[in-house]
């Protein structure tokens, strides 16, 4: 409350003589009740020469010349001149982050959203992450990239490409409605897609649920819905998902299913919750996941997981899948709504980037860039 509009901030450096330690008294006294004595003490941070750090009283005031007694509370806070700027700057992810923002697609399991205001949220949360950030604004430029033609002469091996589309991937018309077809379903879409990240060393991102359950196209698929009442997309099930580790681990064309698991609610990792901390991204410690993967996958499809969740009943819910002759899928086998914190925690936890903290100092002869201030109470007649 002292340090709402910073003016505890701005008084704790100024001379003890100015006229700003009786205000600074006043409204102190104004804030507690009657009975309560107080002591703020105000202390310069010294780190001496040998790397240890001293402190040393600069300024206090109270309103009690007995003290505030044995039996207190005290609380510390640590406040930083108002010249001096620190500033984070994120250690930029090698490659490109494309991110689908397909006009002629619709979405599903992203109740509450489009995957046009997702896009425009996960570009603004990661984009300070990566070198190069591209919005795929149909499915005509998905078609491109797949093809090995960069939109904007960006870097397209090592990239990052994010579906925002939840259960539904979006499709070109063209090579891959004809190609990715056969055995009734366009699950050899997924196995090509598969294929496609091995060869590019990508990372596919799917933000929540099932992966590539459905495929989109709302021209190819004007009349065609998915059960659902959601038109130009078509139902693929487990087929797709289960077809797409069969290309990202260079295995035949199989028209094989891949099932997932609802196993409730699931708890961040420790390893996770440190990664929060570290990158400032905090969505809720808990979550349900109705699409988790069994660990089985890994030794199948010789993938090597980076997990955010505890394993719950021999089953991942949400981790990125490195396979071991390159590219990599990250799966959020979450229910919805989409949280995109957890979907940046898990990219964040595979690529590691490094946050490089600068500051820009004062001058020399200049005040202390930070001070710990301790305010203590009392209640009067007390021990």
């Amino acid at each position: 409350m002292l340090d709402k509009n910073k003016d505890l901030t701005e008084t704790v450096f100024k001379d003890p003589a100015d006229p700003s330690w009786i205000d600074l008294e006043i409204v102190l006294s104004a804030c507690l009740p009657p009975n309560i004595v107080h002591n703020l003490t105000v202390y310069d941070i010294v780190t001496l020469p040998d790397g240890t750090v001293s402190y040393q009283a600069a300024n206090s005031i109270t309103n009690s010349e007995s003290g505030v007694g044995t039996d207190s509370e005290a609380a510390s806070y640590l406040v930083t001149s108002t010249n001096v700027t620190f500033m984070v700057a994120p250690q930029k992810i090698s490659g490109t982050l494309y991110i689908l923002n397909c006009s002629d697609a619709n979405g599903w399991w992203i109740t509450g959203y489009t995957a046009q205001s997702l896009a425009s949220d996960l570009y603004n949360l990661l984009s300070p992450y990566f070198q190069t950030t591209v919005l795929v604004n149909s499915t005509y430029q998905l078609g491109l990239l797949l093809d090995g033609t960069a939109l904007k002469g960006e870097t397209l091996r090592d990239a990052v490409i994010m579906n925002t589309f939840g259960e539904a991937v979006p499709i070109p018309a063209g090579y891959y409605t004809t190609q990715g077809y056969a055995d009734g379903s366009y699950a050899k879409y997924a196995w090509i897609l598969g294929q496609k990240v091995n060869s590019y060393n990508w990372t596919w991102v799917s933000i929540v649920g099932y992966p590539f359950y459905y495929v989109t196209n709302t021209v190819f698929f004007a009349s065609t819905q998915n059960n659902w009442g959601i038109y130009g997309m078509r139902m693929v099930s487990g087929y797709g998902l289960g077809c797409f580790l069969r290309g990202l681990d260079e295995l035949p064309y199989s028209y094989r299913s891949q099932s997932t698991e609802d196993i409730g609610v699931v708890y961040l990792s420790s390893a996770a919750l440190d990664r929060c901390n570290y990158y400032g991204i905090y969505p809720a410690p808990y979550q349900t996941s109705t699409r988790a993967l069994p660990r089985t996958i890994l030794s199948t499809y010789d993938l090597t997981p980076t997990e955010l969740f505890y394993r719950k009943n021999n089953h991942i819910a949400a981790a990125t899948y490195r396979h071991t002759g390159g590219g990599a899928l990250t799966a959020i086998g979450l229910t919805r709504i989409p949280d995109i914190r957890v979907t940046a925690l898990a990219l964040l936890m595979y690529y590691r980037p490094i946050l490089y903290k600068s500051e820009f100092t004062l001058r020399a002869g200049e005040r202390p860039t930070q001070r710990l201030v301790v305010l203590q109470l009392g209640q009067q007649g007390g021990s």
